[in-house]
């Protein structure tokens, strides 16, 4: 008996407008940002001086916007909505960095389908542009970035 891969993702027909989806928690550690900092090589004061993010305003140090940015697809990939389904990542619309993420916060995404759009790709593979609004919170519910995120993702029977 062969075992084959069967795609758990949702196809782009699956993907209905206006419904949201909401990923897990993930709570933001100093190793993550010591990582994401030796990964990048931004070792900015902000986010790895404890005395020097005393002086600035919001008095801690902060994870780097990029990180928790990285972190929210993370989270988004681990729902399986997109698991063999996505060709490509196509972009990021008005992403805003709203307010600060802190070590020890605990962050998750909220994830709602805007808008569709076929896309026909060579070879005969049919696809679609689903553009998600994505809103990554805080435990306290409030918003820390939010932003649109165009994915190309299969149609069914692609070919």
């Amino acid at each position: 008996m062969e075992n084959q891969y069967k795609k758990r993702g949702l196809y782009y027909e699956d993907f209905e407008l206006g419904q949201s989806m909401v990923t897990q928690g993930r709570t933001v550690t100093e190793a993550d940002i010591v990582n994401f900092c030796g990964f990048t090589g931004d070792w900015s004061e902000l986010h790895t001086n404890a005395e020097y993010a005393k002086t600035i305003p919001f008095k801690q140090r902060i994870a780097h916007g990029m990180l928790t940015m990285s972190m929210a697809t993370g989270l988004a990939v681990l729902t399986g909505m997109i698991e063999g389904t996505i060709l490509a990542f196509e972009g990021i619309e008005k992403w805003e960095f709203v307010r600060p993420v802190f070590i020890g916060d605990t962050v998750h995404v909220e994830l709602t389908p805007i808008a569709k759009e076929i896309r026909p790709l060579r070879g005969g593979i049919r696809a679609g542009r689903v553009s998600i609004e994505a809103k990554v919170k805080k435990q306290n519910g409030k918003v820390c970035q939010k932003g649109i995120w165009n994915m190309l993702i299969l149609c069914r029977n692609e070919s």
